[in-house]
């Protein structure tokens, strides 16, 4: 039993929630497994919809930050039926708009750290990948999704935009014209669509996902280890633009525009009262 758990009983009651915090840490919320190639597997397990509590994102950084130095791939997905649904939409209807922004650049802190390992990481997409979930897909470098598996951007179904880099890692992927239909509207994409406009690398049968991110992972980990980071870092500079502007920018449109919209209270009040939000005119 680790020492944090162990002493639980014997802590006051704050010292019993410094030891929760330390549990989230040690692999409640983010489960790490590893593999031979020195590959990783990390599990989101926050039952029913694996959403992106701020404890979650936490507990993602705490695994990310823990990996092994020799790690030479990491392979992503969802306990469940669920890859990640996104932001835990009840939390942030209870944050507050001072406490937002410090949470949207949390999520950027993470995901960059994810989008920045050495080790590339593949996403098994077993289920829904939508808002912050596709996001964080968006920050792996490979996708493999379940022929079953539904992508999106709902966000501003909610008075929302995709402020965990989606406005800036989407378009790098699909392409403008593409990422602004998918943001627009808030449209889910099935699997086979999601391959056809490059937004996975490869789709198989419901239930192979993991076993087939497994394998390329394994692939990957085979080969040099020098080669796959100098390739990483020269792809990246083949973006155009460096990705922190482009997130800074994001940041602040979601500070100066989202945040003070009324479309935002409205979207979070009718996803909490289940009714169609209204939103007002412009």
């Amino acid at each position: 039993m680790p020492p944090a758990r162990a002493g639980a009983k014997r802590v006051n009651e704050r010292g019993a929630s410094d030891a929760r915090a330390q549990a989230v840490v040690e692999g409640e919320l983010v489960l790490r497994k590893s593999e031979e190639d020195r590959v990783e597997l990390l599990v989101i397990r926050h039952p029913p919809v694996n959403s992106l509590s701020t404890a979650v994102v936490d507990a993602l950084d705490a695994q990310l930050v823990g990996l092994p130095r020799a790690t030479r791939a990491v392979v992503l997905t969802g306990e469940g039926s669920y890859f990640s649904a996104g932001a835990d939409l009840k939390e942030m209807a209870t944050i507050g708009i001072d406490r937002a922004p410090q949470v949207v650049r949390r999520g950027h802190e993470v995901l960059s750290r994810l989008a920045e390992l050495e080790a590339p990481v593949v996403a098994a997409i077993n289920g829904l990948a939508i808002g912050g979930g596709l996001e964080l897909a968006l920050a792996c470098d490979l996708r493999v999704a379940a022929d079953a598996a539904k992508l999106g951007a709902p966000e501003v179904g909610f008075g929302l935009i995709p402020a965990y880099g989606g406005t800036q890692r989407l378009p790098r992927l699909v392409g403008p014209g593409k990422a602004r239909e998918l943001i627009f509207t808030g449209n889910l994409v099935p699997a086979a669509e999601a391959l056809r406009i490059g937004l996975v690398n490869k789709v198989v049968p419901a239930g192979q996902e993991l076993r087939a991110a497994r394998d390329l992972a394994h692939t990957i980990a085979q080969r040099s280890p020098a080669a796959i980071v100098a390739a990483k870092r020269a792809i990246e500079a083949a973006s155009v633009g460096p990705l922190s502007e482009g997130l800074g920018k994001e940041a602040a449109i979601f500070e100066r525009e989202v945040l003070t919209s009324p479309d935002l209270g409205e979207g979070l009040k009718a996803f909490l009262e289940r009714r169609p939000p209204k939103f007002s005119d412009r």
